[in-house]
């Protein structure tokens, strides 16, 4: 049986997402056209519609429909504070935990020399003139625990030093509610050289 062309048009722009393969976008296609076409509907215009609104803050770089987002525009916010972070989901999961108060800088990425990515391509630049503007004096590194997260730090650290920052990185260690046993070597061994004392 031949598919419609719209409906493996549809199929494979699903297998762009994320963890969606072949079976799994070809499920959703399916089952948008048959259960839910009005779901469809909206799904299309919800995508329309954040395609043309959402932009870049000019400030730190995240996602927001205004020139500024309301992170930065907070008065609340210390301004003395700079949480360097990949992506605006990782923004998000730290803002979650309620306990930072600071700004942000969302690199969109990180570095890959393998994979073409540079200083460039994750707006280091941008960074280097936000955390320059003599009102930050901390860059909290917050980039993922990863071969390139961590050549990310290292490498926005030194930038950052260089210019007379003070710069911190998230600790690593053992999850909480964690049983060591069930825990790998590799973060064993990165909370041993990161105790501190009680």
């Amino acid at each position: 049986m031949k598919t419609p062309s719209s409906l493996d048009f549809l199929t494979e722009t699903l297998r762009r997402l994320p963890g969606v393969g072949p079976k799994s976008a070809q499920r959703i296609a399916y089952h948008l056209m048959q259960h839910d076409r009005d779901g469809a509907a909206l799904l299309g215009r919800a995508l329309t519609q954040a395609v043309e609104r959402v932009r870049h803050c000019n400030l730190c770089n995240t996602f927001t429909e205004n020139p500024v987002c309301e992170t930065c525009l907070d008065s609340e916010r210390d301004p003395t504070l700079l949480c360097v972070v990949e992506t605006p989901g990782d923004q998000l999961m730290i803002e979650q935990t309620l306990t930072y108060k600071g700004l942000y800088f969302v690199l969109m990425g990180r570095l890959s020399p393998l994979d073409g990515i540079g200083p460039k391509d994750i707006h280091l630049d941008k960074l280097i003139l936000r955390a320059g503007d003599g009102v930050v004096t901390e860059v909290v590194l917050a980039t993922n625990f990863t071969n390139e997260g961590e050549a990310t730090a290292h490498y926005i650290s030194e930038t950052m030093k260089a210019r007379g920052l003070k710069v911190s990185r998230l600790a690593r260690g053992v999850p909480v509610g964690g049983e060591l046993e069930y825990v790998d070597a590799g973060t064993i061994a990165r909370a041993m050289l990161d105790r501190r004392a009680t």
